[in-house]
């Protein structure tokens, strides 16, 4: 542009002066539109002085309002006769102070104990719990007990009923015990069932642990939730029951598969009878003697003279396993002492 505005300054014709510019003429002899300068925002009539925030905040903080959110002073103050302001100013105010929140005072309950359990071999810790089976008709359900050593994998018992109670879990157990022995400890979660006083009185008896889950926390019962989701994602797995007794026969057939053919990836690829009856040791061997006559015959095939991990049975297992502490999280007073 500076270039056009020389040439018109020499009286070169505008058309002429926007051709050797290689400007637009629209463009160049178009004149600059001044913009309006902005005003300042008048004050609203109904803005409140800072007086007036400052005693709306006082109130809201007294002793008598400190737990009660502004719709509930408003009523109440209104109730007096007198008007503080309105419910949204009054949030508005609290927002400028940073104290929109829950103003109550609230009851803080301790933090539930994390159960953590571990089995070093079968029979030493049980699991169980209650899910639902579908039945005849949308909304009929029938209830399936299940009980699972956590070591093996092996499911102990299921039996399904047509109704949850404790006294049923109680006959289940008592059954379980008889044939597999008594466990040292019995994991649940916060079922009324699980919590009855049938279920604890049996327990207690029997001088077994009961433990618990936390309250909502699904992943302190893993073994019997991820159970249920390998039953009920089985392609076997029925749409609905139309009866008990197929409920039944169902789950009798599905547990035998399960404990006797099923290999499970947690227990070195053996089936969950083999662990729990003491057989998987001698098949390890087997297997490892199998693997290693294959080395022998095709070296160049494998990397390494050691089994597969995935072969190897669980030394111990747990549920909810505590972190392992490091030294930085033991020593941290010597750590600030050396870096002073």
């Amino acid at each position: 542009m500076s270039a056009y505005r020389s040439l018109t300054a020499a009286a070169v014709p505008t058309r002429t002066a926007a051709r050797l510019a290689g400007v637009a003429r629209a463009t160049a002899t178009r004149k600059p539109r001044l913009l309006p300068i902005p005003a300042a925002a008048p004050v609203p009539a109904n803005r409140l002085g800072a007086a007036e925030r400052a005693r709306i905040l006082a109130v809201v903080n007294s002793v008598r309002f400190v737990d009660l959110p502004p719709v509930q002073i408003y009523a109440a103050l209104l109730d007096e006769g007198t008007y503080l302001a309105s419910i949204s100013t009054i949030y508005r105010v609290l927002a400028e102070n940073k104290q929109v929140k829950e103003r109550r005072r609230l009851a803080r309950h301790p933090a539930r104990a994390i159960p953590e359990l571990v089995a070093t071999g079968p029979g030493q810790v049980y699991s169980w719990d209650i899910t639902k089976l579908p039945g005849p008709i949308k909304g009929k359900y029938f209830d399936c007990y299940v009980m699972i050593d956590i070591y093996s994998r092996y499911i102990v018992g299921a039996h399904v009923h047509a109704s949850e109670s404790g006294e049923l879990a109680v006959e289940m157990m008592k059954e379980i015990f008889g044939i597999h022995g008594t466990p040292e400890v019995v994991h649940a979660d916060r079922g009324t069932s699980m919590t009855s006083k049938t279920v604890t009185a049996l327990l207690s008896d029997l001088e077994v642990t009961k433990s618990h889950s936390r309250p909502r926390v699904s992943n302190d019962n893993p073994f019997s939730e991820a159970w249920f989701k390998t039953l009920k994602f089985a392609p076997a797995f029925p749409q609905r029951f139309g009866t008990v007794g197929q409920a039944r026969e169902f789950m009798a057939t599905f547990v035998e598969g399960y404990n006797h053919t099923h290999r499970h990836s947690g227990i070195g690829l053996n089936t969950a009878a083999d662990v729990h009856y003491g057989l998987a040791a001698a098949k390890t061997v087997q297997r490892s003697a199998t693997l290693a006559a294959a080395r022998t015959r095709n070296p160049e095939r494998f990397t390494t003279t050691a089994d597969p991990k995935i072969l190897a049975l669980p030394g111990t297992t747990w549920i909810n396993k505590p972190l392992e502490k490091t030294k930085t999280d033991t020593e941290p007073t010597t750590q600030k002492k050396l870096a002073a």
